[in-house]
């Protein structure tokens, strides 16, 4: 692992790395925030998945989590969406291939090489994580935005339980269902749609929900609110009686200005299912 950079941040350290990642064969980079109190110990973890074209970077530079994450003594790990490189596929669309992953793991070529964001995520870099810097990583939870928002529900519901809490800010929630998800999952995993269900929100939701609280925030004016379909992982959630959280935010689109709007709320959400 390289250090890229390290800033002074809210008392703590925003951290940017590198490292050769087994997972999508090729360096991968991350952004990681440590508060001040990882000088006397371990903290709690809660991830941000990004969105379509996004990289480490954005998160970390605006949305302003920082700020609550210091307040509340846990630390924030912002990894990049895709796998980069010279060497990895891509495609001339901005929804498929580099800024694009969707968090899966692809089984079809040319992307099964390197598109491997599901085990990246869930394996390879918690393990990393947890080996080099003082995180308690009993103790995780997990958010994202549109494509990222997709990833963390999905992870979340995942039968693995690796976390507390999720939320998720203007999440991709029914993919299979959507031109912001088949065309991806049908390039990554192939034409069998079975294999589509553990990658979709709302297929997950009404299979096994989730055991533990969860939040998610959409905006009224949100410019793409047709491609995320938040009404369908509302049915499932009714349908289940699962304990959740869904606000539909008058006016508010799809950008960050939404994002760190809602952040201080999203933020205090996971600090109390982290340090419950």
């Amino acid at each position: 692992m390289q250090t890229q950079s390290e800033n002074a941040c809210f008392g703590g350290t925003q951290g940017v790395y590198t490292h050769a990642s087994s997972a999508c064969a090729c360096d991968m980079t991350f952004g990681l925030f440590l508060p001040e109190e990882t000088r006397d110990g371990p903290v709690p973890l809660l991830w941000y998945l990004s969105g379509l074209t996004c990289t480490h970077e954005n998160a970390m530079t605006k949305a302003g989590a920082q700020a609550w994450a210091a307040e509340h003594g846990i630390a924030l790990v912002f990894p990049d969406t895709s796998p980069r490189g010279e060497d990895v596929a891509d495609d001339d669309g901005y929804d498929l291939g580099k800024g694009a992953g969707f968090y899966v793991n692809a089984t079809e070529a040319p992307w099964a090489a390197h598109y491997r964001m599901w085990d990246y995520v869930m394996e390879e870099l918690p393990e990393l994580l947890g080996n080099e810097f003082a995180l308690d990583m009993d103790r995780q939870s997990i958010t994202g935005h549109s494509m990222g928002g997709h990833g963390a529900l999905t992870m979340a519901m995942s039968p693995r339980g690796q976390f507390r809490s999720v939320s998720a800010f203007a999440p991709i929630v029914n993919p299979t269902a959507s031109d912001w998800g088949r065309k991806q999952l049908g390039a990554y995993l192939g034409n069998n749609e079975d294999l589509w269900s553990p990658h979709d929100a709302t297929l997950c939701m009404r299979d096994r929900g989730f055991d533990g609280p969860m939040l998610i925030d959409t905006g009224t004016a949100d410019q793409f609110i047709d491609l995320l379909k938040p009404e369908a992982l509302a049915e499932a959630a009714a349908a289940k009686r699962q304990q959740i959280t869904l606000r539909m935010q008058p006016g508010y689109d799809h950008s960050y200005f939404f994002v760190s709007t809602f952040m201080e709320d999203h933020v205090a959400f996971h600090a109390e299912a982290l340090w419950a």
